[in-house]
């Protein structure tokens, strides 16, 4: 090995870093996240300072290039660069009108036309510091959104969308859920949507109602017509949950009665097992109501199927284990191998009946996250 080898320092590689762990790497995306929402929405990223000389800048007008004629005559002040720099909107249309600048140094002029003097000061002011008063934004809200949309200033039509959502009321939904289409703010609309789904007897008689109906009265039906479909879908939902939690209890009266049949509960349970005086609460809800179904079964006098009520129902009790269980050979539960005998002789409607039944309980409990019957029954 020569000197120069021997003096010089080795290198090794070093190995890649192992991967962040994927809590760390949600939480820290939330946390980024919520912190890029909330300097959107409080514009506290820049000195106060800064944000000051910058409205300065825009109450004094120094060096500006450009004017902005508002309704009634009013007249703006600003610098090309900076709307240029917020507005690709702004931009363009300063771009065509450079070469046709008139005036003293070469000043050029547009028109913001539609909307109130002040909210277009509020406007061109937002565009220098991002800020605003919250009572302007209160008293031009909607201007304000207009005039985000139309010259693409996409973070103040967010803080918009955001502001207008807080003050929705019965009375001014129906103008800003009109306006939220126009200016394509899907949030804003849809908010707009529910708020009026659930306060729909109200709102229908204010006077923003009656004018859309007037004057866009598709708009009015094509509400109309959300509304009765979302009652639809409602009721569906609830037919449904309901459902589902019937085949949950039954799921559990399954559980249940293999619990009984197999170790007792309270008084009741194999004749080869000796109940305890002092045994711990049972946390099968239906254990109560099956122990006095099975009571009142061991002592009828009418237990043939159609002659009694109580009797009818246990009949089905017992068959519909006996289709849920696994393994009727080892199984406790009294008639469980006959049943599955009886089946066999079922005609081909009973049979698709139970099937269907069958397929609707497991689905309902494996939807919650707990094991098939089928597997706790042996």
């Amino acid at each position: 090995m020569s000197k120069k080898d021997e003096e010089s320092p080795r290198v090794s590689a070093s190995p890649n870093p192992p991967p962040l762990p994927v809590a760390f790497i949600s939480s820290r995306q939330e946390s980024t996240f919520a912190a890029r929402k909330s300097a959107v929405r409080k514009y506290c990223c820049t000195p106060t300072a800064t944000k000051n000389t910058w409205d300065c800048l825009f109450d004094e007008g120094y060096r500006a290039d450009v004017s902005i004629n508002t309704d009634n005559g009013g007249v703006l002040y600003a610098h090309a660069s900076i709307l240029g720099v917020n507005s690709a909107v702004f931009k363009s249309m300063l771009s065509l009108k450079q070469s046709r600048a008139h005036g003293r140094c070469g000043q050029r002029s547009i028109s913001i036309n539609g909307v109130p003097p002040e909210a277009v000061q509020v406007f061109i002011r937002f565009l220098y510091s991002s800020r605003y008063e919250e009572e302007k934004m209160k008293e031009h809200g909607l201007s304000l959104l207009v005039l985000s949309h139309a010259y693409a200033v996409t973070h103040l039509k967010r803080e918009c969308e955001w502001q207008l959502e807080q003050r929705l009321t019965t009375e001014n939904v129906v103008d800003i859920f009109q306006l939220a289409l126009l200016c394509d703010a899907s949030r804003l609309s849809l908010v707009c949507h529910h708020f009026m789904m659930k306060n729909l007897k109200p709102i229908s008689a204010t006077e923003g109602w009656k004018a859309m109906k007037q004057s866009h009265p598709v708009l009015e039906k094509q509400m109309l017509k959300s509304i009765i479909d979302e009652d639809i879908r409602e009721k569906e939902r609830v037919r449904k949950n309901n459902e589902r939690k019937m085949y949950m209890q039954l799921y559990e009266a399954m559980e249940a009665l293999v619990h009984i049949c197999k170790d007792g509960c309270r008084t009741i349970g194999p004749h080869d097992k000796v109940l305890k005086e002092d045994q711990e609460p049972c946390h099968y809800a239906a254990c109560k109501g099956l122990e006095s179904l099975i009571r009142h079964f061991a002592g009828c006098k009418l237990r043939v199927p159609g002659g009694c009520i109580h009797c009818k129902r246990m009949w089905q009790v017992l068959e519909l284990h006996s289709r849920l269980c696994a393994n009727s050979d080892v199984c406790k539960v009294p008639l469980c191998r006959s049943f599955k005998q009886k089946r066999r002789k079922q005609n081909k409607k009973d049979e698709m009946k139970w099937s269907i039944l069958v397929r609707k309980i497991v689905r309902s409990k494996s939807i919650s996250g707990a094991p098939f019957f089928s597997s706790e029954s042996t």
